[in-house]
């Protein structure tokens, strides 16, 4: 879809970006009941429905054997661990210490923070198996310090999938995908115990999910389905654009892609060069190739919007306005725009940061928000694993210098008894 901005057009788009739609809070409505009420019952027949795998009840939990037993080629290994490493240097720069300060009455006051007892963490199955995503989820919860991490990954769980679980600390797994895994990590099961909070990416009925049981349990963010907006001017390497593009839209099922421009010519040469590259894509003897292509071929038909900014600063606007989960700026001077970004979930600056590191190598976690979340939520970190307690210590004589502001405060808001509680420590009760 080509929109000029700005235009009524492009305002419409806006209007049209929330995930949910009526049938698919339908269907979550109803499987987050019957898990509720029936347990490891209705999470098998609902896996043998959306997922087209049959369970047993014994089969529903991997076994630390199997775990244990997972092998994946040497230079995967290496691989997963060399990311690691950078994913969890990066999450303990931004790790909280401990603090206090002595406030205005002489009494001391601070904040600790804590890891989370019990998390539950969704890995996408679907049409491939996200390891990466293990990666950047379970590999932060076991850096926060998290005693308990539960993980929920749809059947057939690949080897891949389970060696990346077994090396970043993963403590439960279970063959369950969809809502209905949502609803298991949130009402609990006699197989699965609850959790405190659920965290990871997944697909419309799994973000929803996330929204639905928010409040019985925390969530960290909605994520859904795969967006990148590359804003690229005539100095950026178009071929590079194009294979950026391609590359978020072989996630397909609703994913989105954005590119912004203020030379017409850009889009000419992008159109030209993604045909060429689509079909490169195709192989008559890979199937999963195949189905790759016709993924990405289905997002260029239906969710790619071309967007034909008057000067390329327009395209900050833009980003602010749909916040999009990628933000790529391949532009004369790319940190000009950085400067204006407020909403995107991650921005990758110049030709040489494609959106691939970060799905996989750079560091910061790939789980960000999608669909406008953008503008209220930032992408998983390692705070999103603990908690925040405030600490407050008093002495007699500080005390004393905070009654005459609390009784002020409390007769104002007609709380005799919060005053009282703190005259009767100091003898004025």
């Amino acid at each position: 879809m080509r929109l000029i901005y700005p235009s009524t057009e492009f305002d419409q788009l806006l209007a049209g970006g929330d995930l949910r739609s009526q049938e698919v809070e339908k269907i979550v409505r109803e499987v987050l009941q019957e898990v509720h009420a029936r347990g490891d019952k209705a999470v098998i027949e609902f896996t043998q429905k959306f997922q087209k795998y049959a369970l047993r009840t014994r089969e529903l939990k991997v076994s630390p054997r199997e775990l244990a037993s997972a092998r994946v080629k040497p230079d995967l290994a290496a691989a997963l661990k060399a990311s690691l490493a950078n994913i969890q240097s990066f999450a303990k720069k931004s790790l909280e210490k401990d603090w206090s300060i002595i406030n205005s009455h002489g009494a001391r006051v601070g904040e600790r923070f804590t890891p989370l007892g019990r998390v539950g963490i969704y890995v996408p199955g679907g049409t491939a198996p996200l390891v990466s995503t293990v990666l950047m989820t379970v590999g932060l919860a076991r850096t926060a310090g998290v005693p308990e991490i539960v993980v929920c990954t749809p059947p057939p769980v690949s080897e891949p999938i389970l060696y990346a679980l077994r090396l970043c600390g993963a403590t439960e797994v279970y063959r369950v995908g969809g809502a209905q895994a949502i609803a298991a990590m949130a009402y609990g099961t006699s197989t699965i115990r609850p959790v405190a909070k659920i965290l990871g990416p997944g697909n419309a009925y799994v973000t929803e999910a996330k929204r639905q049981v928010f409040g019985r349990v925390g969530i960290d963010l909605l994520a859904g389905p795969s967006e990148v907006m590359i804003i690229a001017d005539r100095t950026a390497p178009l071929e590079w654009v194009a294979a950026d593009l391609l590359a978020q839209a072989e996630h397909g099922l609703g994913s989105r892609v954005f590119l912004v421009s203020d030379d017409d010519k850009v889009f000419s040469y992008i159109k030209s060069e993604l045909r060429m590259q689509l079909e490169s894509l195709w192989s008559k003897d890979d199937k999963k190739r195949q189905k790759r292509h016709i993924l990405a071929l289905e997002v260029f038909e239906t969710t790619f919007y071309e967007i034909l900014v008057k000067k390329i600063a327009d395209g900050a606007e833009i980003a602010n306005r749909i916040a999009p989960e990628h933000l790529q700026i391949m532009t004369r001077n790319p940190k000009a725009l950085l400067g204006k970004i407020t909403t995107a979930g991650a921005v990758f600056l110049g030709p040489s940061s494609p959106t691939a590191l970060g799905d996989y190598v750079a560091g910061p976690s790939h789980t960000l928000p999608t669909g406008g979340a953008g503008k209220a939520f930032s992408g998983l970190r390692i705070q999103d694993f603990r908690r925040r307690t405030s600490v407050v210590e008093y002495t007699p004589a500080s005390l004393k210098k905070a009654l005459h502001a609390l009784e002020a405060i409390a007769n104002a808001e007609g709380l005799e008894a919060h005053a009282r509680s703190v005259r009767m420590r100091v003898g004025k009760a």
